[in-house]
């Protein structure tokens, strides 16, 4: 018997050994692969939780792979923090403009790069006083939203959990300038910048060609106040540079010229964000 037993766990272990790769629904799995599942009607399903849940995971692996339902997005873990592969910086489209690399669409994220909530605040009231970051759609609006992306205030923008997705970041005000000097100087780059026509432009549009492919669109502001104005006729975008403890530097587009401005207001101000690659 104690032959037999031998034998089989010899056996056993030469099975386990010689094993190089493993498929599931395939009997020739990849040679190159540890495990190969295949199928034609079915997924590959990670396990699935909140970011609170994904905190409590102690000493994570670099490479471990989750899915995380608070922020809707498939995650995986670097050797030092969680990124979202929904949001990975190769995956976002992208426009090359002299040795810059920009999003050619507005940034529309609900979530800080950590995973934490960013609050969505409607009320003006409640807008006027923050001192802490937040988002709105124009009106409070998802159909503008979904056209112009959301407007965040500075404190968003400044915010340590970082609003730019990984291997992004907001540009700051010297970064902006050299956009600007890229495309001629300030009075013809905003007409490179701009959207050309005007399906969501106000006529005339002036000067607007897009030939530089940046896209930029009319979203409007919200103010301190809490009141929208503008969509259709002017577009403001954060930089991250503060120019004193209450204002910030910032760039806007506007349908009458083909002029890019630089001015600077108020933190609670509600703009659009562009982010450009780390």
């Amino acid at each position: 018997m104690k032959k037999v037993l031998a034998i089989l766990g010899f056996s056993f272990f030469s099975l386990i050994s010689g094993a190089q790769n493993v498929g599931i629904g395939t009997n020739t799995p990849a040679a190159s692969a540890q495990l190969d599942v295949s199928s034609t009607s079915k997924g590959l399903l990670p396990p699935r939780m909140t970011t609170s849940q994904r905190n409590d995971i102690a000493s994570p692996a670099a490479g471990l792979i989750i899915y995380n339902t608070t922020t809707n997005s498939l995650e995986i873990r670097n050797n030092a923090a969680w990124v979202s592969l929904s949001t990975a910086a190769d995956a976002l489209p992208t426009i090359q403009i002299g040795t810059q690399k920009w999003m050619s669409k507005n940034l529309d994220v609900a979530f800080y790069r950590n995973g934490d909530p960013i609050p969505q605040v409607t009320d003006p009231t409640a807008w006027a006083g923050l001192t802490t970051g937040a988002w709105c759609y124009y009106n409070n609006d998802p159909l503008q939203g979904g056209k112009f992306g959301k407007l965040y205030n500075w404190y968003a923008v400044n915010d340590p959990r970082g609003l730019a997705p990984q291997g992004w970041h907001i540009p700051s005000d010297a970064e902006w300038y050299m956009l600007e000097i890229t495309l001629g100087d300030y009075s013809e780059a905003g007409g490179k910048m701009k959207e050309a026509g005007t399906v969501n432009w106000t006529s005339p549009n002036n000067a607007a060609d897009n030939s530089s492919g940046w896209a930029g669109l009319p979203g409007g502001v919200r103010y301190v106040s809490g009141t929208f104005l503008n969509v259709g006729s002017f577009g403001a975008w954060w930089s991250s540079t503060g120019t004193n403890t209450t204002y910030a530097w910032y760039r806007n587009l506007y349908y009458g010229n083909g002029a890019i401005y630089r001015g600077d207001l108020d933190r609670p101000c509600g703009f659009s964000v562009r982010c450009l690659r780390d």
